[in-house]
């Protein structure tokens, strides 16, 4: 335990984070919340020959079979985050994981493409959406380090007086007085240019994020080693037919994907800010209340819970007006379009080249087995070079957190800057080459500077990950300043104040007697928050597959990763226009306190 102990203070976790709850994320969170759309994505074309015995169409079935999985990522994923604000994120990641499982062992049931293997994709979007939402979710539990939870986690969240607080408490919507929230550690002067956060170390979002890119990295990894293969195993099996090897790797990574679920069910359990959480909360069945609403010691008025919509709304209106959360939205845009562009569209440029140049016969649309044999040359390119862009990216995933994590970078964001520079040059450079091929064969002008630009990308990619988590963290873990006001017909109404921005007027309170001027913490909103965070990913999808493949077709084979330039300069325009407007703020309140 002391071991344990030592290595969870050199990882970027708040005090109050159990080793246990550390592991459970990194590994039952982070790994596998890719794996298995990896495994599946990359199967399914066996799904649709070998089991269910289609031959002909078989490109267009698997293109609108992904299509159909991100219209129910648009929907689900906002979904999921407002759920999890009840019910709580560790039962949203433990029913995405049972999903999943579940419908992997549907998929191999379907006797035919339309409706039964349909449903069953829908199905598991439905899964997979929720596992991959509560990434981004739970990371804001795991590095806040506000007030004595972090010293002692079971110490009761109280302030001086023996109220509840919500600076201590990140989900209650409990207040505090100014007096009280400025002698906290969290405090920050106005003077500063670093908003006022409600953790201690803002550092760590951005640090764990990098892990997460790592670990997330991985786990398509462990897909494409460990899952993938297991058709050809099973296939070397005396007795076993081609369809009985797919049936059974698919029922063997549902099985595994059940085992996630059972280890996140218990590896999560007490994660801060969840108490109080449950099936209660969600349906807002009579007797459920906020975290932190009030302890034994310390009876609090009954607070109202926030209605769905209003979660919704308040999450849309922080990307309008906090620019941490902001950047999170728009980097969380371009990472899922990178991700796009390097798994789809880099080996169909390739594909699409020897085609082009007569080196290939058929279609390069066509995913069959037979293809692959009679252009093995192009598959093996394709699989390199994708291959290259994401090791790179795994290389750095650790290096972007640390560089999201550093001082230096609160002037100007240099970890974006640097990663979408290096991401425009290798998007508008790769299909400008004369040859995607890494050496020149018979003269086609092959050359080793395309690993550079495929590293280029994966860089791009890992940085836009990194980066858009961490900024979303550090928004996340702001507290707001509110003010109570009672209207003449005696109602009350709050005021909702960001540190950064002009604030939100919504009834969150009823029938308590608020102090003029208290603290809420965002946290409350950290499922909505990457509900809308991952809907920004999935409309990312949606555009570059459509539009990219619609202008690769009708204009350029080099259009999607233009686009993907362009994506890239629109997140470095807004992280260079954040922070001018940050400097300028810094300014101006440097210039009133010398006035006074």
């Amino acid at each position: 335990m002391g071991f344990s102990q030592g290595l969870l203070r050199r990882l970027p976790f708040s005090e109050s984070t159990t080793p246990l709850q550390a592991l459970t994320y990194l590994l039952g969170i982070a790994l596998f919340s890719i794996s298995f759309l990896v495994f599946l994505n990359s199967s399914v074309s066996f799904v649709i020959t070998d089991l269910i015995g289609t031959k002909d169409g078989v490109g267009d079935i698997v293109g609108t079979l992904g299509f159909v999985d991100e219209i129910v990522a648009l929907i689900a994923c906002p979904i999921w985050g407002l759920v999890s604000d009840r019910a709580g994120v560790r039962y949203v990641a433990v029913t995405g994981y049972a999903v999943i499982g579940l419908a992997l062992f549907l998929f191999v049931q379907a006797r035919n493409v339309y409706p039964q293997l349909l449903l069953a994709r829908i199905f598991f979007a439905v899964g997979a959406t929720a596992a991959a939402t509560m990434v981004t979710a739970i990371l804001p539990s795991l590095t806040d380090d506000t007030g004595p939870a972090a010293e002692n986690p079971r110490k009761p969240l109280t302030s001086p007086s023996g109220r509840p607080s919500v600076t201590l408490s990140v989900d209650s919507e409990v207040t505090i007085t100014p007096e009280r929230f400025r002698n906290s550690s969290s405090y920050t002067p106005p003077e500063s240019d670093e908003p006022v956060r409600s953790s201690g170390n803002t550092g760590k979002p951005s640090a764990l994020a990098g892990y997460v890119g790592l670990f997330t990295g991985c786990g398509a990894l462990v897909a494409l080693s460990l899952f993938l293969p297991l058709p050809a195993r099973f296939g070397h099996i005396e007795g076993v037919t081609l369809a009985d090897a797919v049936r059974y790797s698919y029922y063997v990574v549902g099985t595994v994907s059940l085992l996630v679920a059972i280890f996140v069910l218990f590896g999560l359990r007490g994660l801060r800010g969840e108490e109080g959480k449950g099936w209660r909360m969600l349906l807002s069945l009579k007797g459920s209340t906020p975290q932190g609403t009030g302890s034994a010691s310390a009876p609090v008025p009954k607070n109202k819970l926030l209605p769905y919509y209003h979660l919704l709304k308040s999450s849309l209106h922080l990307g309008l007006t906090d620019p941490d959360i902001t950047l999170g939205y728009i980097g969380g845009f371009v990472a899922r379009a990178s991700t796009v562009a390097i798994s789809l569209f880099l080996p169909l440029f390739v594909n699409a080249y020897f085609f082009s140049h007569g080196f290939c016969q058929g279609s390069p649309n066509d995913p069959s087995p037979e293809l692959k044999k009679e252009c093995r040359q192009a598959y093996v390119l394709a699989s390199i070079l994708s291959g290259v862009a994401q090791l790179v990216g795994l290389i750095c995933a650790p290096l972007f957190g640390y560089l999201s994590s550093s001082k230096h970078t609160r002037r100007v964001n240099w970890p974006i800057v640097v990663s979408t520079t290096l991401g425009i040059a290798g998007y508008l450079a790769f299909p400008r080459l004369r040859s995607p091929e890494y050496k020149d064969v018979e003269g086609r002008g092959g050359n080793p500077v395309v690993f550079l630009l495929a590293a280029l990308m994966g860089v791009s990619q890992i940085g836009a990950i990194v980066c858009s988590l961490g900024s979303l963290g550090r928004g996340v873990l702001k507290v707001e300043v509110v003010n109570v006001l009672t209207r003449p017909d005696g109602d009350q109404e709050t005021l909702v104040e960001a540190a950064d921005g002009p604030g939100e007027t919504a009834p969150l309170l009823e029938n308590e007697e608020a102090l003029p001027e208290d603290t809420v913490s965002r946290v409350r909103l950290k499922g909505s928050v990457a509900g809308v965070y991952s809907w920004f990913g999935g409309a990312a999808i949606l555009l570059l597959t459509k539009l990219g493949g619609y202008l690769f077709d009708s204009w350029s084979t080099g259009a999607p990763f233009y686009l993907m330039a362009g994506f890239n300069a629109v997140l470095l325009i807004a992280s260079l226009g954040i922070d001018v407007g940050r400097a300028a703020r810094q300014r101006r309140r440097l210039g009133a306190s010398l006035l006074q």
